[in-house]
């Protein structure tokens, strides 16, 4: 996969890894936007409480800290992670808002937006084998984790935009440039995720050079926040597995700071 989204991703996770490895074997910004039915949004009821966005200082209080997800890494995402809205292009109209979500791009006119890298700590137990020690090293998850605070109901609409996008998308699939890098999204498999008011997960089937690789992602409305996880295991990248599980613990402490 050479798609931007994985590769920041990738090269992220394989950094901590290895800087994991080598001490085992030797002993993002917050940034402002202003925004717009999710789970909730019946028409005809009572007038819905205001919505006040957070701030960034609040939101960066609610973002992961080292810490807190425990066997994980935690630190702020940085330059490198960091997709502009107008650097992602969708070839189906209707997918964009799911192509948007992939490439950890701003969706809608959020107040405020803060980031952070979640790299899970490398397997305990691989023997003194080199080889083995290696493949431990790489067989961990990173996930990309986005903040996006609204006014109003705009976080209803970006989590029920995404359910729709996808449910328009799952099955014919299409194609998502970030900054150049084309990756065709193949499949998108619903999956069940708790946490939050509304949770929206899929498993992710893209394809670039002809190799198929599995990603995750899931969105989650607590408020007028929507927190976002887009993960790849190095491990399943290098060996072609089929699978590898949802980052539950990530998004379970992410739900526990939003409160």
């Amino acid at each position: 996969m050479r798609a931007t989204a994985v590769r920041r991703t990738a090269l992220a996770a394989s950094a901590a890894s290895l800087a994991l490895l080598a001490t085992a074997c030797g002993g993002s910004d917050a940034d402002t936007g202003s925004g717009d039915k999710g789970d909730g949004a019946a028409s005809g009821g009572s007038p819905k409480p205001v919505v006040k966005a957070l701030t960034a200082a609040e939101l960066e209080k609610a973002s992961l800290e080292q810490g807190d997800v425990a066997g994980h890494k935690v630190a702020k995402t940085g330059a490198k992670n960091l997709v502009g809205p107008d650097e992602v292009s969708v070839d189906k109209k209707e997918c964009e808002p799911f192509g948007l979500a992939y490439a950890g791009a701003k969706r809608g006119t959020p107040v405020a937006t803060a980031g952070r890298e979640v790299v899970q700590e490398p397997k305990k137990g691989a023997g003194k084998d080199p080889a083995d020690v290696m493949k431990a090293a790489f067989d961990v998850t990173s996930t990309l984790v986005t903040l996006a605070s609204y006014e109003g109901d705009g976080a209803a609409k970006s989590v029920a935009e995404l359910r729709d996008s996808a449910a328009a998308c799952a099955a014919g699939g299409f194609t998502v440039t970030i900054k150049g890098d084309k990756t065709k999204i193949l499949k998108l498999a619903e999956e069940k995720v708790t946490g939050g008011e509304e949770t929206v997960a899929w498993t992710v089937t893209a394809e670039q050079d002809g190799t198929k690789t599995p990603l995750k992602l899931v969105s989650l409305r607590q408020g007028g926040t929507v927190a976002t996880f887009f993960a790849l295991n190095l491990g399943v990248v290098a060996s072609g597995k089929a699978d590898f599980d949802m980052p539950s613990e990530v998004v379970a402490a992410q739900v526990e700071k939003l409160g």
